[in-house]
C-alpha cells in the first residue's frame, strides 16, 4: 500500500532496524512504561540520526527526518514523542557546534558513535522564555558548574545517558555573562528521576522529573557560546524551536496516521470513505514537509518559525478531523476489544498539549500580522 510509503522508506534507509524491530512487538507493550521502544531506537543507530556522516552519524535532513518521525509515530506515538526531544536536543548541538571551534563535534560525535541517548532540559517554550532560556541555575566553582533545578516533565528521563540543560555562566574575557549548554551524564552525582507522569497514554516517552542538585559539570562538558543571550542566539532559539515544532507534528501525525491506515486497509469501509481520510492526512503532511525543506535550504528566520507554528495549529485541526470518524469507520468491536484505537485516538490529540499553546500564540500572531516582531507567548 502507498500510505506512509515514503515514511517507511525513509526509515528502512536510515534505520534499517528499527522498524522490523517495532512490527515484531505489539503496540501496547511500545507504549507502556518500561517500553522497549527506546532500546530499540537506540540498537539501531537512531541517535545519531541528525549528526552528519562526517562526524559518524547518519546524516538525515530535515525532511528525512520529518518522515522518519512520522513512520516512528505510526508503529508508537511513545518513541516517537520520546524521539523527538532527543532530536530537538540534538539540533540544538549541531547548532551550536557551528558556532564553535570545533570541541563541540568531538561531544557530537561521540554521541553519535556510541549511539548514547541525550534528554531535554532545555525549555522548548516555555511561556515567556526562549527554548535556551536557563530553567536551572549554575554556580562557578574551581573545579566546574554546580548545576541546580527541576525539568518536569523530561521524556527519556530512565533511559538518557546524557541530560542537555542551559545554563547562564560568565564569560571567559570577563565581560559579562554567556548562555551555554551543560551535558550532564546520567550517572551524575546528585542526580535523581521520580515519578510525575501518572497517564496510561504515551507512558513508553519516560516523561518522569528529573532533579538536579548540585551537580557538578566539568568545563569539557559545558558548550560556550560566546555570545550574550539576546544576539547570535536568537537565531539558535528561532532554529531550535523550528526543529521542535516541525519534528513533533510528524510524530504525532504518525499517530493518527496508524489509524487511518487501520482504515485504509479494511475492504468494508466505503471507498469514499477511506479516500477522504487519506487526502486530508496527506494534505497535512504536505504542509509540514514544506517547513522541512525550508530547513533544509537553511531558511531559518522569523518567517519560517511563523510558518512552522501555523501549520503545527494546521495539523493540530487536521487531526481532530480525521481522528474522530476513523474511530467511527472502524466500529465498536475494534474498539471494545483492544485498547489500541483508543490510545491511538487520544495519543494523536496530544500535539495540541505541547507549547506555546495556540490560544497563547493569539496575540503575537495578531502583531506579526501588524508587521511586528514574533514573539513566543
Amino acid at each position: 500500500m502507498r500510505f506512509l510509503e515514503r515514511e517507511r522508506a525513509t526509515l528502512a534507509k536510515l534505520l534499517p532496524e528499527l522498524d522490523p524491530a517495532l512490527r515484531e512487538a505489539p503496540l501496547m507493550e511500545l507504549e507502556r512504561p518500561g517500553s522497549p521502544g527506546i532500546r530499540h531506537f537506540r540498537d539501531s543507530g537512531g541517535p545519531g540520526l541528525l549528526v552528519p556522516e562526517s562526524h559518524q552519524g547518519r546524516g538525515a535532513t530535515a525532511l528525512d527526518a520529518l518522515r522518519v518521525q512520522r513512520a516512528i509515530g505510526s508503529r508508537s506515538p511513545s518513541l516517537a514523542v520520546a524521539t523527538t526531544m532527543h532530536h530537538f536536543s540534538m539540533a540544538t548541538l549541531v547548532g551550536i557546534g557551528g558556532l564553535g571551534d570545533g570541541l563541540e563535534w568531538m561531544l557530537i560525535e561521540g554521541v553519535a558513535s556510541s549511539n548514547r541517548v541525550i534528554a531535554s532540559g532545555f525549555a522548548e517554550g516555555r511561556s515567556g522564555a526562549g527554548i535556551l532560556d536557563p530553567s536551572m541555575t549554575a554556580t562557578v566553582t574551581a573545579d566546574g558548574v554546580r548545576i541546580n533545578g527541576v525539568k518536569r516533565p523530561c521524556s527519556l528521563a530512565h533511559s538518557m545517558d546524557v541530560l542537555t540543560a542551559s545554563v547562564m555562566i560568565p564569560r571567559e574575557d570577563g565581560q559579562g555573562d554567556e548562555l551555554a549548554v551543560a551535558l550532564v551524564p546520567a550517572e551524575s552525582e546528585g542526580m535523581s528521576v521520580s515519578g510525575f507522569w501518572s497517564s496510561a497514554f504515551l507512558a513508553g516517552a519516560e516523561s518522569e522529573q528529573v532533579t538536579l542538585t548540585d551537580v557538578l559539570v566539568p568545563p569539557e562538558l559545558l558548550l560556550r557560546t560566546g555570545t550574550p543571550s539576546g544576539e547570535q542566539l536568537d537565531e539558535l532559539q528561532t532554529a531550535g524551536l523550528i526543529w521542535f515544532q516541525t519534528l513533533m507534528t510528524g510524530s504525532y501525525l504518525g499517530a493518527a496516521s496508524a489509524l487511518v491506515e487501520r482504515v485504509l486497509l479494511n475492504d468494508r469501509i466505503p471507498e469514499h470513505e477511506r479516500v477522504r481520510l487519506f487526502v486530508e492526512t496527506e494534505a497535512a503532511m504536505a504542509t509540514a514537509e514544506g517547513v522541512a525543506r525550508r530547513i533544509d535550504a537553511g531558511d531559518l528566520d522569523e518567517s519560517a518559525l511563523a510558518q512552522a507554528l501555523y501549520v503545527r495549529y494546521g495539523v493540530q485541526d487536521a487531526i481532530a478531523r480525521v481522528v474522530p470518524p476513523a474511530v467511527e469507520l472502524l466500529g465498536g468491536l475494534n474498539f471494545m476489544t483492544s485498547d489500541e484505537v483508543g490510545h491511538l485516538a487520544a495519543c494523536a490529540n496530544g500535539l495540541s498539549l505541547h507549547p506555546p499553546s495556540r490560544s497563547r500564540m493569539t496575540a503575537p500572531f495578531s502583531a506579526y500580522l501588524a508587521d511586528r516582531p514574533l514573539a513566543i507567548a
